[in-house]
């Protein structure tokens, strides 16, 4: 993507949010309003540029603030400044350090509490501020969580969309690295321009030296993200990001939080949210849409006419309601079911208080209501150099043509896969958390990846997929510590996938596919044990999938209570 049309994309931003804040309940009260920009310095004196956005009235006014790293943005922070300012609130967007003019350099995250504490402490002391709420999506939503626990006394509510604290999270699932995620992040995000091919560097082996073999810049913290693939490591636990994930537990303003089904965020802000204090979530809100992480509806075949996916108006009535009208918000989780077209809406998160299991039969390779008779095994093989390239996904941020739930292709059985499905079903059946698969398996590899694809095959033939899920033998049944595998030996694994809310239709029938990639979605594993970022050489292996039996292989989905919302 050039430069003009990164602008030019940013540009239709600005006036769609603009034409978004129409709907606000709040409306305009002046035409009149100043900008200023100010070198703001931190805490340590380095200099960071600051605009500030007031409106022409009376007495101190709420004020709403941000902390960016993308510029680029600028026409977008602008048109929702100038559409606060109209409504009575003043509206300031810091640079982070090193980003466009504001000094020091420029180090994704780790500046973030000490440069956002000095910043709201300096807001606070503003006469003009009445009140003070804070703004942010994504990399903004994270130098907001990164004070949530230390703000000052005019702070009244947080409003964070498309993110969670848990990094560990949004970086791996089971020893599996999030390719499109955070190796997207670093070419964008270097500080330098990389030019090298995107793929390229996805495939490029060892991982772990790409940034100087291809990008010709060495990134010691992308090699840290490499490095880190245990939930337990020392990157995760301590500095920056231990001190962050500690940090909602803390928390004691409202917080208004919002996620997408297909965002790259959601497994993270699912724990943050939880890891908010009781007392917190009964005055802190939870939205979760249908959504990728630009707020784009994503639920493929089944189209919606209640996505309200309005995030503008919907930030707007909140500050109004917090910061004007000084109201305590009623806590709550609200979920859109895809298929259903409907909000629910919850005091927490639901928790499926049913499970509806479907077994694996491979004698027709259907999935059952009720164990199979017999047992049996199915194998395929898999081939790290001929990945199964991403076809709608749960965690893809550059490779946006592919999240979200896609129209799926037709199983191919060429051997690389196996596919189980369903009878179709006599009822709509409605699912919300997160699916499990329980396999017994068996491989010819010390190590490799096992992967799931939920599909709905819709009554005329059209499949799109539902969620994904991953694991590897190392990391299998949520194990924080690699774990050997002996080749050959059959092992129970169990998998989830991040939540969802679901109703497949009518007539309707659940497909199941299992492969060992997701290409970029996640790395292509090698089939070799070890640090997988250190490995130069992949090999194929056979895969095994064992069915029928007492404890046989099954899918597990999440039910819960419906309480519609219209």
């Amino acid at each position: 993507m050039s430069v003009t049309d990164a602008g030019k994309i940013w540009i239709e931003a600005a006036g769609l949010a603009a034409r978004r804040c129409g709907a606000s309940r709040r409306k305009p009260i002046t035409d009149s309003w100043s900008r200023e920009t100010v070198m703001l310095p931190s805490w340590d004196g380095t200099e960071l540029e600051t605009i500030i956005y007031r409106p022409v009235l009376e007495g101190a006014v709420p004020t709403v603030v941000c902390r960016t790293c993308y510029p680029e943005m600028d026409p977008l922070y602008e048109a929702r400044a100038v559409e606060y300012c109209k409504r009575g609130f003043a509206y300031i967007v810091q640079y982070c350090r090193g980003i466009r003019n504001s000094g020091g350099k420029w180090e994704p995250n780790v500046n973030e509490r000490a440069d956002g504490k000095a910043f709201l402490d300096w807001v606070d002391s503003q006469e003009w501020v009445e009140s003070i709420g804070y703004a942010g999506h994504s990399y903004l939503a994270l130098t907001g969580w990164a004070i949530a626990d230390i703000v000052p006394q005019k702070v009244r509510t947080m409003y964070l969309t498309h993110y969670g604290v848990f990094r560990h999270t949004s970086a791996y699932q089971d020893g599996l690295f999030r390719h499109d995620v955070l190796t997207g992040w670093a070419m964008g995000n270097a500080g330098v321009p990389i030019t090298a091919d995107y793929l390229e560097s996805c495939r490029y082996r060892p991982q772990l030296t790409v940034d100087e073999d291809l990008w010709g810049y060495r990134l010691d913290w992308y090699r840290a993200l490499l490095q880190s693939p245990e939930p337990d490591a020392e990157y995760w636990n301590t500095g920056f990001w231990g001190e962050l994930a500690a940090i909602p537990g803390r928390v004691t303003i409202p917080i208004f939080m919002e996620e997408g089904w297909y965002d790259h965020h959601l497994g993270s802000a699912l724990r943050t949210y939880r890891a908010l204090p009781e007392e917190t979530r009964r005055k802190s809100v939870f939205v979760i849409g249908a959504w990728n992480h630009g707020f784009v509806p994503s639920s493929g075949g089944h189209e919606g006419k209640n996505y309200d996916e309005n995030d503008e108006a919907r930030a707007l009535d909140w500050f109004t309601d917090l910061l004007v009208d000084k109201t305590v918000p009623h806590g709550c989780v609200r979920e859109y079911v895809i298929g259903e077209d409907l909000w629910r809406s919850y005091s927490d998160l639901p928790a499926g208080k049913a499970e509806h299991r479907f077994y694996l039969d491979g004698t027709d390779f259907s999935l059952r209501n009720e164990p199979p008779s017999g047992c049996g095994e199915s194998v395929y093989r898999y081939d790290p150099d001929n990945p199964e390239m991403s076809c709608g996904g749960d965690s893809l941020l550059v490779s946006q043509e592919r999240q979200g739930s896609l129209l799926q292709p037709d199983f191919i059985d060429d051997g690389s896969a196996l596919c189980f499905t369903t009878e179709p079903l006599k009822e709509p059946l409605t699912f919300s958390g997160p699916i499990k698969a329980v396999l017994n398996v068996k491989s010819d590899a010390k190590d490799t990846a096992f992967m799931a694809k939920y599909i709905e095959v819709m009554p005329d033939g059209r499949a799109y997929n539902i969620r994904t899920a991953v694991t590897t033998l190392a990391f299998r049944n949520g194990s924080h510590t690699r774990e050997d595998y002996t080749p050959g030996e059959p092992v129970r694994i169990e998998f989830n996938s991040w939540d969802v809310a679901w109703q497949l239709q009518k007539g309707s029938r659940l497909r199941v596919e299992f492969r060992s990639s997701d290409f970029p979605q996640y790395a292509i594993h090698s089939n070799y044990a070890g640090a997988w970022a250190e490995q130069r050489a992949a090999r194929t292996a056979l895969q095994t999938i064992i069915w029928g039996g007492e404890n046989g292989s099954f899918i597990s989905l999440p039910i819960t209570e419906i309480n519609k919302e219209e």
